[in-house]
């Protein structure tokens, strides 16, 4: 007879894998592994319910109907066209500052959501240019990465930290925003030298930007002005969510209800741009990783990590940072945060010692680490979507030669900074 142990173990790796092999769809198959955690008795359903964390959740739906209504507006389209012109069609000039607009927007609303509003645009710009789009895209990849590590809402990983422990929006912003910042000023400078040589545009195809009428993008000006209004509240109320005693799921979902109220946008369609397969993913995700809670896998790892670095802050937030990192690189973030979040609680417990340093080794090492390779994070699979589909196509390889050492790189400044500041 197997243990309770064994059947979690078996369930999670199975789980996992399928995941990773994307052979079938991941909502799907954590759909299924959860069912599976409860059908064995691994959990029961009430105890499912209450793995399930209802903070990230409510972070990630407040925020996809905010930023589903301001897309509506044309925003993101005038800032790319406006952009473009403010680089007078000069490529080089383009990359800096799509890269900037990137890094900036992903901080604020989330990574995969500012690379499907800012990508379609560069595309245009692109063939009006008549230049490969891929010296234009692959910066944006990092760069929504980078920025989506600034902040408790740019990434999913810091979503799922943040509602885990007593980090606020503020917290992210003092501790990895300056990095962030750092690593993205590296990572722009960077693409000097690697695309120097393929960014050759005569002055009559520049002057072709001059073409595009960034006003006519904004669709709804009276919308425009309530929709980033409210948003200014929400960001504040990011900051200041500790003092009032709310959660910051309770600021986004307040932040969306005003604005689905103030819009009067159709419900229906406004829920229908929420990512609900993302979601339930979430949902089905916090199931298995409470089932080898339940049966004490969590507590053996956490014991074998402290036992190896014998309880050495130093090597333990090293080790998970470059762990994550790789991991990240290699498989989808979020399952492995999942799994660490608890772990690193664990740890906690068995420590004597403030292991805050750990929260910001995940953060760093799981959104950066997702810069490695072409699968390594959402935003990457849905740009390499969409060169697909525009006849330029980016294989792995040649993505891993830019993003995997600049990710590396990252990890090095993020180790430097992790001694220097908490270590």
């Amino acid at each position: 007879m197997f243990s309770q142990s064994f059947i979690a173990v078996f369930i999670f790796i199975l789980t996992y894998v399928f995941i990773v092999s994307e052979k079938i769809d991941r909502t799907a198959i954590s759909f299924f592994g959860a069912c599976l955690m409860i059908l064995f008795g691994i959990v029961t359903q009430e105890e499912a319910i209450h793995y399930i964390d209802f903070n990230t959740i409510g972070l990630l739906i407040g925020m996809m109907i905010v930023v589903s209504i301001l897309k509506s507006t044309g925003l993101f389209q005038y800032i790319a066209i406006k952009s473009a012109k403010i680089a007078k069609g000069e490529p080089l000039r383009i990359i800096v500052i799509f890269s900037i607009v990137t890094a900036v927007l992903s901080a604020f609303l989330d990574n995969v959501t500012t690379v499907l509003l800012i990508a379609p645009v560069t595309l245009v710009i692109t063939d009006t240019l008549k230049v490969n789009p891929i010296p234009f895209l692959v910066p944006q990849i990092l760069s929504s990465n980078i920025g989506g590590t600034a902040t408790l809402v740019g990434d999913p990983p810091n979503i799922m930290i943040g509602s885990s422990t007593n980090l606020s929006f503020l917290d992210f912003i003092f501790n990895t925003g300056p990095i962030s910042l750092i690593i993205l000023i590296v990572t722009i400078f960077s693409f000097k030298f690697i695309y120097k040589d393929k960014l050759h545009v005569t002055d009559d195809v520049k002057q072709k930007v001059f073409s595009f009428d960034e006003k006519l993008a904004i669709k709804d000006k009276k919308l425009l002005v309530k929709s980033l209004t409210i948003l200014l509240l929400t960001v504040l109320g990011f900051l200041t969510h500790e003092r009032f005693g709310l959660e910051s799921s309770s600021v986004a979902l307040i932040g969306a209800s005003i604005m689905l109220l103030v819009s009067r946008s159709k419900v229906e369609e406004v829920f229908h741009d929420i990512e609900w397969p993302t979601i339930f993913f979430f949902v089905f995700l916090f199931i298995l990783v409470g089932g080898l809670e339940k049966v004490g896998i969590i507590d053996k790892l956490a014991y074998f990590i402290t036992s190896s670095t014998k309880n050495n802050l130093f090597l333990s937030t090293i080790l998970i940072l470059w762990t994550s990192a790789i991991a990240s690189a290699f498989l989808d973030n979020i399952p492995f945060v999942a799994t660490m979040i608890p772990l690193i609680k664990k740890i906690a417990l068995l420590s004597s010692t403030d292991i805050t340093p750990l929260w910001w080794a995940l953060s760093l090492g799981a959104c950066l680490g997702g810069n490695g390779s072409l699968i390594g994070a959402s935003a990457n699979v849905i740009v390499a979507g969409m060169l697909k589909k525009h006849n330029n196509e980016i294989s792995f390889i040649d993505y891993l030669k830019i993003g995997f050492p600049l990710m590396i790189v990252s990890i090095i400044l993020s180790t430097i900074y992790l001694i220097l500041f908490y270590l």
